[in-house]
């Protein structure tokens, strides 16, 4: 239980830190924004590769991957039936809070937490690849085709198979799955890069904590508290149950599936959402009232299950 703790007290100083430095200005206004195009389009990459190039992906992609893939998508439902149906939102509105109730941030955040809490960063390849594969793809369809009416499936694929995160995990599988042994003078040197991703993606979450305001009038509350506690509570209990009584996971996987699903909402809701100019500040809330719930949520978990 002592690396759990050490692993908060890790994860807690380097948001702190990024908290006191956008806070200062001392890095100028735009350095949140740098770190965070480093860390998603090179460093991250690179620590995923590595991780992957030598994990155990069968084991990994077992049961792992469904019960994760089956939690998400039973919240983005309960979402939406409660949006169209009681309600009465846009389908476009209903996609961005079906996201902010599912799509959890398995980058920035999971990638630290499955490194520090679970000892492996590759516990959180399975989320990432999912979401970014099959999540992602089937909302901006839908948001394309009612905001814009249109959608362009080779755009999609493009945008798809040209993330950085994308290549840099499918490779890591390739290279797993072949069994090839990389010489330590290519994957050191990788590994090296890599090992800057976490600390950087920290301090870039910290920095946006500064000048957040929560629940303004005519921000969508009832939707933001519906997402929030469907991603925070519902989800990993949902992760949980089906782990332990569906998929007869225990140990190890069951608190590795249970903590992936108590991840925060993924700041790419709120990216989608500027994008397609639709439900901005439900996204915007949902992700900072998340990522702050999910600190006790994820400590509960570890004392419960760790």
């Amino acid at each position: 239980m002592i690396q759990v703790f050490t692993g908060f007290a890790v994860i807690a100083l380097a948001v702190a830190v990024g908290y006191v430095t956008g806070r200062s200005g001392v890095l100028g206004p735009g350095a949140r924004q740098v770190l965070a195009l480093l860390a998603f389009n090179v460093l991250g990459p690179f620590l995923l590769f590595s991780v992957l190039a030598t994990a155990d992906v069968a084991a990994l992609f077992s049961a792992l991957l469904p019960v994760s893939a089956i939690a998400a998508a039973a919240m983005m439902l309960v979402f939406a039936l409660v949006s169209l149906l009681v309600w009465r939102r846009t389908v476009a509105h209903t996609v961005i809070g079906s996201l902010a109730s599912g799509y959890v941030n398995g980058n920035n955040i999971g990638i630290p937490i499955a490194a520090y809490m679970l000892g492996d960063a590759a516990y959180a390849a399975p989320v990432v690849l999912l979401q970014l594969l099959v999540f992602a793809p089937i909302a901006l369809a839908v948001l394309g085709a009612r905001v814009e009416g249109r959608t362009s499936v080779r755009a999609i694929l493009r945008s798809t198979f040209t993330n950085p995160i994308i290549i840099g995990s499918l490779a890591g599988v390739v290279v797993a799955v072949s069994g090839l042994e990389l010489p330590a003078i290519v994957l050191e040197p990788v590994e090296s890069i890599g090992r800057a991703a976490v600390p950087v993606m920290l301090i870039a979450y910290g920095m946006s904590l500064h000048g957040q305001r929560l629940l303004e009038a005519g921000s969508g509350r009832r939707d933001v508290l519906l997402a929030t506690a469907l991603q925070l509570v519902a989800m990993p209990l949902t992760a949980w149950a089906l782990g332990r009584f569906v998929f007869g996971l225990d140990g190890v996987e069951l608190y590795a599936v249970t903590v992936l699903a108590a991840l925060p909402a993924a700041q790419n809701v709120f990216n989608v959402a500027q994008r397609y100019e639709t439900a901005e500040l439900v996204a915007r809330d949902a992700v900072f009232l998340t990522t702050m719930g999910s600190v006790p949520v994820l400590l509960a978990v570890a004392l419960l299950l760790g």
